[in-house]
């Protein structure tokens, strides 16, 4: 199941990317609800918020450790711990993504934009939605990696 997850994230993130880079690119930015969520096409070549601009791949050994990191601990968690299984997939399926997109691109492609936050996508979603249930349930419910 935990595969399935990571790569139906990452599935999603790469048509969302796709639809993005063939239809936003040309346009800029749709509105949705003006002045409040927009469709626009960004190109990446940072990090998170777009800080460290052109220095984009000094992320990608650090991503790469990431992905080993949470599959060395996928395959060391209890069989029954889904709580924990299922949002480690969610960051993994989310980090491929991105990951795919500096290696393949030099950039990652970002289009979501709500106007008050730095614009993003699915995958950056994918990972922050993981990483929040994870700390839930490691710090309200108990949860363990271990055996």
């Amino acid at each position: 199941m935990v595969w399935l997850i990571t790569m139906s994230v990452f599935a999603a993130d790469r048509l969302t990317k796709y639809v993005a880079k063939g239809y936003l690119r040309p346009r800029g930015s749709l509105p949705v609800i003006n002045g409040i969520f927009h469709l626009t096409y960004v190109e990446n070549r940072g990090v998170a918020f777009g800080m460290l601009q052109n220095k984009g791949w000094v992320f990608i050994p650090v991503t790469l450790g990431i992905i080993l990191g949470i599959v060395y601990l996928l395959s060391k968690a209890k069989k029954g711990s889904r709580m924990l299984r299922l949002p480690m997939a969610m960051i993994l399926g989310g980090a491929i993504g991105n990951l795919y997109d500096r290696i393949f691109l030099g950039y990652v492609v970002d289009f979501l934009d709500f106007r008050i936050w730095p614009v993003f996508n699915l995958a950056d979603s994918s990972i922050v939605i993981g990483a929040v249930l994870l700390g839930y349930f490691i710090a309200f419910k108990g949860e363990a990696l271990g055996n």
